[in-house]
């Protein structure tokens, strides 16, 4: 059983920075494709950065430029850099994983795996 705990948000100024974090047990991280999505009151759960089996990413407009997802597959955690945040990046965020597949997607049906959340709020 994959378990996903994320960790690293909060509260920031617009044009601040954090760094979320993701540890993956259960299951070796190199192993499926991983993502980072969030969520806002009222919205749906979006796609904001997925990273494939083999390393490939790919990112949603909105963050393309000032999000970074990475990997590290010796400490089994996802990382997802977050800079120049804006008001409109508050979210809830997760990250998910998928044992299914290994291309990259963005798109939350794919993963069968999900942590808890981090709250991320952006003033301005």
């Amino acid at each position: 059983q994959v378990q996903l705990v994320e960790s690293g948000g909060g509260s920031v100024q617009s044009g601040g920075s954090l760094r979320l974090s993701c540890a993956v047990s259960g299951y070796t991280n190199s192993g499926y494709r991983m993502g980072w999505f969030r969520q806002a009151p009222g919205k749906d759960r979006e796609g904001v950065a997925g990273i494939s089996l083999y390393g490939g990413v790919a990112y949603a407009d909105s963050v393309e430029g000032r999000f970074t997802i990475s990997k590290d597959n010796a400490r089994n955690t996802l990382y997802l850099q977050m800079n120049s945040l804006k008001p409109e990046d508050t979210a809830m965020y997760y990250c998910a994983a998928d044992t299914r597949s290994k291309s990259w997607s963005l798109q939350p049906g794919d993963y069968n795996y999900w942590g808890q959340g981090t709250q991320v709020t952006v003033s301005s």
